[in-house]
C-alpha cells in the first residue's frame, strides 16, 4: 500500500491562509472604485485587510465621466475627447501610484480605468468581472448637495450584482491603522 506523500507548500498555504480555508465565506475579487478623494482611498484601507485575510486580488476602477458642453442651440452637445483622454491617462497613472504605495505586494492588485456614468461603469464591471465584494466610499452628501448630485454609493447598492460595503469616513473604523 503506498503512502500519500505530504505537499510541504499545502500546509504553508493552510497556516498562511487559516481563515479564509475555515471560513464559509469565499472572496476571490474586491472592486474598490476610486475617485482620487480621501473618501475613496479610506475604502481602499478597509479593502486590503479584507483581500489579504481572504486571499483575494483587488480591482482598482477609476471612471472618467464624459465631458460634454453645450456649445450653440444649432449645434448641439459637443464632447470633448481630447480632454476625456488625458483624463484616463492621468488616471491610469495615479491608479498605478496608489498600487505601488498603498497595496505594495501585499495582495494582488490590478488598474482599470472606463468612462461613463460612474455607477453604471461600477456595477457593469462587477457584473462582467464576477466580483464577489465592491467595497465603496459615500462622500456623505446630504440635502442639496444629494439632490443636485445624487450618491453614486447609493447607486450602486440598489443595482449591484454582489454585495456591496458602504464606507463612511469619520464614522466608527473597524480596521486598524497599521501596516500589513
Amino acid at each position: 500500500m503506498a503512502t500519500k506523500k505530504k505537499n510541504p507548500k499545502r500546509k504553508l498555504l493552510q497556516k498562511k491562509n487559516k481563515f479564509s480555508l475555515l471560513s464559509p465565506i469565499e472572496l476571490k475579487r474586491i472592486l474598490v472604485p476610486i475617485d482620487f478623494s480621501d473618501y475613496s482611498k479610506n475604502a481602499l484601507e478597509y479593502a486590503i485587510p479584507f483581500a489579504k485575510q481572504f486571499n483575494a486580488s483587488i480591482d482598482l476602477l477609476y471612471v472618467v465621466e464624459p465631458t460634454i458642453y453645450p456649445a450653440d442651440f444649432s449645434f448641439g452637445q459637443i464632447g470633448f475627447p481630447n480632454v476625456e483622454e488625458e483624463l484616463r491617462t492621468r488616471g491610469s497613472d495615479e491608479l498605478e501610484k496608489l498600487i505601488t504605495k498603498e497595496i505594495g505586494k501585499k495582495v494582488k492588485a490590478k488598474k482599470v480605468v472606463r468612462t461613463g456614468k460612474p455607477f453604471y461603469e461600477i456595477n457593469q464591471y462587477a457584473s462582467e468581472e464576477a466580483i464577489d465584494l465592491i467595497i465603496i466610499a459615500t462622500h456623505g452628501h446630504t440635502g442639496m448637495e444629494h439632490i443636485l448630485f445624487g450618491s453614486t454609493a447609493e447607486k450602486v447598492v440598489r443595482k449591484a450584482p454582489c454585495p456591496v460595503l458602504v464606507v463612511r469616513m469619520g464614522e466608527h473604523e473597524f480596521i486598524k491603522k497599521v501596516n500589513l
